[in-house]
């Protein structure tokens, strides 16, 4: 059986070459669909780490405030305290200007082993940044006073990072390199992963130092966590008190639609992609049933000889969907070889687990759209009187 249908598919392989781009081109678009979504999807499920309800970020400028670190040092003491007495706030904590969805970015680099590490996001925090984001724990502490004046800097880093360096061995309490290896920093704790860009982007490594008298000059960003009770009215009061007490312009601005807007900055563009990727798939599909409702009818003596001798409906029904699904697979065989390439050659940097679930689901989608394709034709093959096939012919 199958040998007659390779034979039949060999025969008629100059009317077959446009089925067989069809079906080639569709599944390298639905590969990339399918690639785009198995990457968003789970950099999604992955935890974020922190807890961005309720945290309100300020910026303002410190450019009317003093130079001189200790009367600075004083002045924040006493802001953070007569913002702490607001009823409608629970936290508050200075930051460097790149906290969760501010769309800012700062970088350090660390050593270990004689290894570099690039690109870590190094956050700059007050010593209540975890109770304002409520960012768990994996092991050691979080920052205390003492941490100014000990002899190696603490800094915090995130579980995945922690695993990177020491693998399953605990990090918490080890040294580690600056980027020169001058000088060495001291792990006092490990956090959750931490996603700091966006539920669809993944986290990065991170490292977290405590802001110290000689960086508050440098400090533009305040985090606070409120209460349910904070509302319109309250903002109003907290801008006019943060106004008169910074001299400056003051900019609130709420953290959960700050990280709704960067979600749609992903989701977009990738429905829009969809969106494109559809309509191109719907054309493929309306062109591969015409090429199937095509080759029956020039056919229809093939097929009504084959009723003629004996053959039932469903065989010849059975026989054309079989070429197809055939005609499909010789397709996605080179189609796959490409895909392939991509973990392989790790593209864009992704997993390779994204780039093989992202071919097993596309080679699933094309086996479905090519039988739906051509099981309506087949039906309508298997209606074919043989007289009037034979008669026509």
């Amino acid at each position: 059986m199958y040998k007659h249908l390779f034979k039949l598919i060999w025969n008629k392989r100059k009317q077959n070459f446009l089925f067989l781009t069809e079906i080639l081109i569709s599944f390298l678009v639905v590969f990339a669909v399918f690639s785009y979504l198995t990457y968003y999807y789970k950099n999604y499920t992955k935890p974020l780490g922190f807890d961005y309800n309720r945290v309100w970020a300020i910026g303002y400028g410190g450019g009317q405030l003093s130079k001189n670190p200790d009367t600075l040092s004083i002045f924040y003491e006493n802001l953070n305290k007569a913002l702490k007495a607001m009823p409608e706030i629970e936290e508050v904590s200075f930051s460097s200007p790149n906290y969760p969805y501010s769309d800012s970015f700062m970088s350090a680099g660390l050593s270990q082993g004689g290894k570099k590490f690039n690109n870590i996001s190094d956050f700059h925090v007050g010593r209540d940044y975890q109770k304002v984001w409520n960012v768990g724990l994996v092991d050691g502490r979080w920052f205390s006073k003492e941490d100014l004046v000990s002899k190696d800097k603490g800094i915090i880093i995130n579980e995945t990072f922690s695993k990177e360096l020491f693998g399953t061995i605990k990090g918490a309490g080890k040294l580690i390199g600056d980027f020169d290896n001058k000088n060495k920093l001291k792990i006092i704790g490990v956090v959750n992963d931490y996603k700091a860009n966006g539920d669809f982007v993944p986290g990065n490594n991170v490292m977290f130092s405590q802001l110290d008298t000689a960086y508050l000059k440098y400090t533009s960003t305040l985090l606070i966590k409120v209460r349910e009770t904070a509302d319109a009215t309250f903002e109003s009061k907290l801008y006019k008190f943060m106004a008169t007490m910074m001299r400056s312009a003051v900019e609130i601005q709420h953290v959960d639609e700050m990280r709704d807007a960067r979600n749609r900055e992903t989701i977009i563009p990738v429905l829009l992609f969809i969106i494109v990727a559809s309509f191109l798939i719907i054309n493929v599909a309306l062109g591969l049933f015409g090429v199937l409702w095509y080759n029956i009818n020039k056919r229809r003596g093939e097929i009504g000889l084959r009723r003629a001798i004996g053959a039932s409906g469903n065989s010849v029904s059975y026989q054309l969907v079989m070429e197809a699904i055939i005609l499909a697979t010789m397709s996605l065989a080179v189609g796959c070889f490409f895909a392939i390439q991509f973990p392989l050659l790790n593209v864009f940097d992704i997993p390779a687990s994204v780039y093989i679930i992202a071919i097993l689901l596309s080679v699933l989608f094309i086996y479905v759209l090519v039988f739906i394709c051509s099981l309506y034709p087949g039906k309508q093959a298997a209606g074919i009187h043989p007289a009037v096939a034979l008669h026509e012919e």
